[in-house]
């Protein structure tokens, strides 16, 4: 059969003798892979559609990844039910954890014993990431820097973060995450450092201060988090930001206090329910989360609360055809809120079509969005390249196209929001995958008076 394969291939005009053994090459290897795999100790593998009870439950191909921190996102254990669909779901959530090329998992039979066996491809885990930021799509404010990240040193899933930026807006910043500080734990610690110059984004204090301005920003924070269980979390956050304006301007909300430095010391909690699967991609699953932060805590008379709400929902329409839909929205309360601490409308959270900034002490934002895979989870193995380590030459690769709306609007405190005040935008693009390292959008924006907007961005829109 392989030979028939190859004569056919020789017959193929447009196919150029390097191109075929390249061909040749990847299909011998994929033959090989799937036999070996699958003729271990008499093993047999059990395909299609089943339900098999679990005995035992077996990782390989962890080298650095600790076994618990793949176990901790599984919804099965011993003794339960393992489905397709529940194994599928189960391989999205391990992949997830952002440390593998590519995740699969199968129940085999061995001397009538069912294990579930995950395999795992470790990636690529130091990344020197060079970033180009273009603010608001204005091309004469552009920051740029590195971004490095070194992750699961010690296979707990433990990522440092240093972040180094010029241009428009410098910073610098120096990050450490561990999701377990401890096997048969849930408990989680962030700690993050940051200094900062930064432009001032809001017109309304700019108008106050007379001109365009900078602050100085100091951040240094901890989070501790519970995941209490398998889709919950919740955390606390205390942290102390330092701001410094170049002048004090009175009667303005420029400053929190009434001196040109804030020093501002801010306590919050917050609340996450996640069952995603896919959490770079979500096809199916529910995202929300609840979180408030009180800042100032009295100190130089600041007292104010920010407050957020974020709920995503993604599911299949029909076929292969899904949707998600999002709202979110943040509100401030407290007889002052600074300049850097409004509502913004423009920069993060935007509707999609407009490139102007809104800003005010809260806003209110919802998306839906249809998509469906013009190419749908591809894996490509390009370890026949030398040189190159092989975690770098692994991809899943996929190729969506879509159709969104998005509504929303930013007020002021006190203010009736009504139906004219909110904005809408509405277009098509596609998505490309490319993970686990990153994700590209292209999409063409209309706003309600059909002016267009071709946007280019990393990342999924949510």
């Amino acid at each position: 059969m392989l030979w028939n394969i190859i004569s056919v291939f020789h017959q193929l005009s447009l196919v150029n003798s390097y191109m075929l053994r390249i061909l040749i090459i990847l299909f011998i290897s994929a033959f090989s892979t799937l036999a070996l795999a699958h003729d271990i100790n008499d093993t047999t593998f059990i395909g299609g559609k089943y339900s098999v009870k679990v005995d035992s439950i077996i990782i390989r191909g962890n080298k650095i990844t600790e076994d618990f921190i793949i176990r901790r996102e599984l919804t099965f254990h011993e003794g339960d039910s393992l489905t397709a669909s529940k194994a599928a779901y189960n391989s999205d959530r391990v992949y997830s954890l952002g440390l593998f090329d590519h995740v699969k998992i199968n129940p085999e039979v061995r001397d009538s014993v069912t294990y579930a066996m995950v395999d795992v491809d470790e990636a690529w885990y130091i990344w020197p990431i060079p970033f180009l930021d273009v603010k608001n799509g204005d091309w004469n404010k552009i920051s740029f820097g590195i971004d490095m990240l070194i992750k699961n040193f010690r296979g707990m899933n433990e990522t440092v973060r240093v972040d180094f930026g010029l241009g428009y807006d410098p910073s610098v910043s120096l990050s450490y995450t561990i999701p377990v500080i401890k096997a048969n734990s849930n408990i989680s610690l962030t700690t993050a450092l940051s200094y900062s110059n930064v432009q001032n984004e809001s017109k309304i204090a700019e108008a106050q201060y007379g001109s365009s301005f900078s602050q100085k920003m100091l951040n240094a924070q901890i989070i501790l988090g519970d995941r209490f269980s398998l889709f919950h979390y919740v955390q606390i956050t205390g942290g102390f930001n330092y701001i410094e304006t170049p002048f004090y301007v009175p009667n303005s909300n420029i400053n929190a206090s009434d001196q040109r430095i804030d020093h501002l010391f801010y306590l919050g909690t917050g609340y996450t329910y996640d069952t995603r699967d896919l959490a770079q991609f979500p096809l199916k699953g529910i995202l929300g989360t609840a979180n408030v932060l009180d800042k100032g805590l009295g100190y130089q008379n600041i007292n104010y609360q920010v407050y957020t709400i974020d709920f995503r929902e993604y599911r299949r329409i029909v076929w292969d055809l899904y949707g998600k839909w999002r709202f979110v929205t943040r509100l401030t309360s407290g007889k002052i809120i600074p300049s850097y601490d409004v509502s913004f409308l423009g920069y993060g959270d935007r509707v999609r079509g407009y490139s102007n900034v809104e800003e005010g002490n809260n806003y209110y934002l919802s998306s839906l969005e249809f998509y469906h895979p013009l190419i749908k989870d591809v894996n490509i193995n390009l370890d026949f390249i030398p040189i190159v380590p092989p975690q770098l030459l692994s991809y899943r690769v996929a190729l969506y196209t879509e159709v969104f709306g998005d509504v929303g609007t930013a007020t002021q405190r006190g203010r009736t929001v009504g139906i004219n005040d909110f904005e809408s935008g509405y277009g098509f693009g596609l998505t490309l995958l490319v993970l686990p390292y990153n994700i590209l959008r292209v999409e063409m924006a209309f706003n309600n008076f059909a002016k267009s907007e071709l946007l280019v961005n990393l990342g999924i829109s949510f």
